[in-house]
């Protein structure tokens, strides 16, 4: 049973949502493969302790 949902799920189209470098949405965009770009950056530039010092603020 659970190869057969596995066996479907490779014969559907493919949608992609890309959080990461806007050339892998390039690339799949490239073979017609639908695809959402996010414009996504970590909280405080990736700063761990400028994001923890931004988690204060919001509480």
């Amino acid at each position: 049973m659970a190869k057969n949902k596995i066996v479907d799920l490779f014969g559907k189209e493919l949608k992609v949502i890309n959080m990461g470098l806007e050339s892998f949405a390039n690339d799949l965009k490239s073979l017609n493969v639908a695809v959402i770009q996010m414009d996504w950056r970590p909280p405080a530039g990736g700063n761990k302790k400028m994001a923890s010092l931004l988690a204060m603020l919001k509480d």
